[in-house]
């Protein structure tokens, strides 16, 4: 695992070996058919890669499709910028924003480990999929 600053950005990016233990923790390939896990952009975001190549980013919550958004890897996994202050870390929002949390409520906010956050992301996703409707529009769940 690389982490560190790219400019505004903190990513933490999965060395080769720890890529497929990863899709399966976070569960991508239930949410995201054909995605390799490729790290976290900000916290906020994962960064996937698709079948082709490309890269994207696209919330932890929720993990749907129609959020990928193109994003590209910085060249040269060395020129991340460590900081240990965040290093092991993730900032998590214990009411993720599509549930109607608040980035500047400093209660909603909390520092968790990389496992801590895998579950975190799978509950509640799965909270979002048993809330949102079938088909394709936009989907903006109940706050809760």
């Amino acid at each position: 695992m690389n982490e560190g600053w790219h400019g505004d950005d903190y990513l933490i990016l999965f060395a080769e070996s720890e890529i497929g233990l990863a899709k399966d923790r976070y569960g991508i390939s239930k949410q995201l058919a054909g995605f390799q896990l490729l790290g976290l952009r900000g916290w906020d975001d994962f960064i996937v890669q698709d079948s082709a190549g490309h890269t994207f980013s696209i919330p932890t919550v929720p993990i749907d499709p129609q959020y990928l958004e193109p994003f590209h890897i910085p060249a040269g996994k060395a020129a991340l910028q460590y900081d240990a202050r965040f290093a092991g870390k993730i900032k998590w929002y214990l009411r993720p924003l599509v549930f109607g949390g608040d980035v500047n409520e400093k209660e909603n906010c909390v520092w968790v480990s990389h496992e801590q956050h895998a579950q975190l992301v799978r509950f509640w996703n799965d909270k979002y999929r048993s809330q949102k409707p079938s088909g394709g529009s936009k989907w903006v769940p109940k706050i809760i």
